[in-house]
């Protein structure tokens, strides 16, 4: 065999030295397992956020004299990056509303199908759908569960009687063990026919409902412009933040969330989307007081959601710039990511809303423009993110469930073999390949491929 001459061990490391950065780019320009050049949806990053984000992606685009989009769940990581997308679409799900976390790891997701509501528990682990209750209602924005997994309470909208000419437009609570409304609220009950000047049509609008403790719901009747506090036992109101037309305080605003300050002021945190703005409302002894506001000028588009989070920032779902935000109480983005089309919900794993302060138990008050975000949006960055998430089915490459991720124990405490009001077996759902191994990793077949032509450059040279 002839010896290698120094011309050809040049040769050798010349072509090493050139294949390099080709070698090491994939795995230095990683964002928790996936490259930061794929991911068209990552916006601002200042710090990593605290665990996964759920938005709920409710199915519609406004660009090219609009038309209908595919509904979806994603979920990212703290870095942005996608760690899995659920297409609710694919199950039947033609829009797609509220999603709540469970105490089980799983999610508690409203959405609308052929005429129907369906509320469903979905799992992360196995994208799997564990069991869902279908009924006969229509585009309900809405439904949680409540008292142990027992009950469904349920934001019913767009329910004119048309043989009665009555509107039943309603917040009403559904047992699952006896198949049966169980208690019911109706809003002509409570305000006038002539409110929101639609009575026999889309009156309401009440896009949400919360469970306040043991004996209140918080609900946001849209087309009101109010946010109010329905006492269970009396069905009386007993706290109504706005007024209908009293655009100044809310205007057709999106799922209140209710706070409580140090001092046990009742709060309400508001996205109050036709004024584009998020708001926190304290109900002291001589009425209302804003607090804090947040967004200027375009800063928001139609937002639909803002959840406080325990360390006092706030998750905010900006629906027509098809965006998450994660704000600090002075307007700083410190979190972004992308999502067309639509944003209806958004929610923080796990769920730390129990522990949320109020900004005046911050000491944060008056008004806030949002800064430091990408400005990202357009057109063709959408397309390109809107073709990304579209690209991934369950959980994406390089990324798997953690121990605390989904749960196979139901959140629902039912024995009914229900199906349409049933349990959906294995045999019913789609469900996403399981994560693979270190080969899925991004960049490692390139890896692999590049070292395969490394050895045999040098075999070749070797033999010469």
């Amino acid at each position: 065999m002839q010896t290698p001459s120094r011309r050809q061990f040049l040769a050798v490391g010349v072509i090493l030295l050139c294949c390099l950065p080709m070698v090491a780019s994939p795995l230095t320009a990683q964002s928790g397992g996936q490259e930061t050049a794929q991911n068209p949806c990552a916006g601002t990053l200042v710090s990593p956020a605290n665990g996964t984000t759920v938005v709920a992606v409710q199915g519609y685009s406004w660009l090219e004299n609009g038309g209908k989009e595919p509904a979806k769940l994603v979920g990212v990581g703290p870095n942005g990056e996608v760690k899995w997308v659920h297409h609710t679409a694919e199950h039947g799900m033609v829009w797609g509303y509220d999603v709540d976390p469970m105490e089980n790891g799983n999610l508690f997701v409203t959405g609308t199908a052929n005429g129907e509501t369906v509320a469903y528990e979905f799992n992360p682990r196995t994208q799997e759908h564990v069991w869902e209750e279908s009924l006969p209602i229509h585009d309900t924005h809405d439904i949680d569960l409540i008292n142990n997994g027992t009950q469904l309470l349920v934001a019913n909208m767009r329910a004119y009687n048309e043989e009665a000419e009555r509107n039943d437009d309603s917040i009403f609570v559904y047992d699952l063990e006896k198949d049966e409304i169980v208690w019911r609220w109706y809003f002509r009950n409570h305000y006038p026919k002539d409110t929101a000047k639609n009575y026999s049509n889309d009156w309401t609008h009440v896009n949400d409902v919360d469970k306040v403790g043991d004996y209140q719901y918080l609900a946001s009747p849209r087309n009101f412009d109010q946010a109010i506090l329905i006492n269970k036992t009396t069905k009386e109101i007993d706290l109504q933040l706005g007024e209908d037309g009293e655009h100044d305080i809310l205007y057709e605003q999106h799922n209140p969330d209710y706070l409580e300050s140090e001092d046990g002021d009742p709060t309400f945190l508001v996205a109050d989307s036709e004024n584009e703005r998020i708001v926190e409302y304290e109900k002291q002894d001589d009425g209302w007081n804003l607090t804090w506001e947040l967004g200027q000028g375009d800063d928001l588009r139609w937002p639909r959601d803002a959840d406080r989070l325990e360390n006092g920032n706030t998750l905010i779902g900006d629906s027509k710039h098809q965006r998450v935000i994660e704000v600090t109480p002075t307007g700083e983005v410190v979190w972004e990511f992308y999502a067309p089309w639509l944003v209806y919900d958004v929610a923080r794993l796990p769920d730390e809303r129990a522990e949320s302060p109020t900004m005046a138990d911050q000491n944060v008050t008056g008004s806030y423009e949002i800064s430091g975000d990408t400005a990202k949006y357009n057109a063709e960055t959408m397309k390109e993110c809107h073709s990304y998430l579209q690209s991934i089915d369950g959980w994406a490459d390089g990324q798997e469930p953690g121990p605390n991720t989904g749960s196979d124990t139901p959140g629902v405490q039912d024995d009914d073999e229900r199906n349409n009001g049933t349990l959906v077996g294995s045999n019913t759902t789609q469900t996403a390949d399981e994560p693979s191994g270190p080969a899925s990793l991004p960049g490692f077949d390139f890896v692999v491929g590049a070292v395969a032509l490394l050895l045999a450059v040098a075999l070749f040279v070797w033999r010469r």
